[in-house]
């Protein structure tokens, strides 16, 4: 009997590490859904049978990887929204610009990689307008305007998105997001993008790497993207920024 009982929590303790692996791996609408429901205010994909996705980037600039990005985006004829950091803009306004030039959207990801949720509501907003106003010098006139936010460490609470809306923002986070801040393979990015792709998808990932300086992350996310944007187009899907998916241009 003792042994039966070992044996039924055992295989208990697997089917509940598979279907936690199952759910993080595949991260179920289902359940972005419910999340949705219980704090509204961010999108994580769109409601749309569109074969849409979206192709966002996080965390730049970075002097060596962010050209390498904006090449391989070019070479497949695809617009992405760039959440920039601010206090990485310095020496980098060329790429910003060059950036900007060639269509790609771009949003306030605060001053410093660091998790905004752990920020006092007037340091928040501090840095988000100070963010703001870096990022505006470079668009003057140009579309599309400054719309997207989104928070540092992906973790937001209802008084961050009181402030962002207040400044006319949208808050956006995303459907797929391939670990590549935490996994080292690009191979695996690839994989687990193009196995969760679904009509109005917002794909998260990353460019230079935590510390600002190296460019781990920005070197993977550019040999995935040689991978995974002919494959998305193959599958019949264009890729859009978050405007276009959203706000319709």
């Amino acid at each position: 009997m003792i042994f039966s009982k070992s044996w039924f929590v055992f295989f208990s303790l697997i089917i509940a590490l598979l279907l936690i692996l199952s759910i993080l791996f595949y991260q179920p609408r289902w359940l972005l859904s419910i999340i949705v429901k219980v704090s509204p205010g961010v999108y994580y994909f769109s409601e749309t049978t569109d074969q849409i996705v979206a192709i966002t980037i996080d965390d730049g600039l970075n002097t060596i990887t962010t050209p390498k990005i904006l090449d391989t985006l070019e070479e497949n004829d695809t617009k992405a929204t760039f959440f920039l950091i601010s206090e990485r803009i310095k020496s980098n306004e060329s790429i910003l610009k060059n950036m900007i030039n060639n269509g790609h959207e771009i949003g306030n990801h605060m001053v410093k990689d660091e998790k905004s949720i752990f920020l006092s509501k007037e340091e928040f907003e501090e840095e988000f307008l100070t963010t703001d106003e870096i990022l505006n010098q470079f668009l003057l006139d140009k579309s599309p305007k400054l719309n997207w936010f989104r928070p540092g460490g992906g973790w937001y609470n209802s008084r961050m998105l009181e402030t962002v809306k207040k400044y006319s923002y949208q808050t956006a986070l995303g459907s797929i997001f391939p670990y590549d801040t935490n996994i080292p393979s690009s191979e695996f990015a690839s994989y687990h993008i193009l196995a969760n792709l679904r009509p109005g998808a917002i794909i998260v990932l990353h460019d230079s790497s935590r510390d600002g300086k190296s460019g781990d992350w920005g070197e993977r996310t550019n040999i995935t993207l040689k991978k995974i944007l002919p494959e998305i187009k193959k599958r019949g899907y264009r890729t859009v920024t978050l405007s276009e998916m959203f706000l319709g241009g």
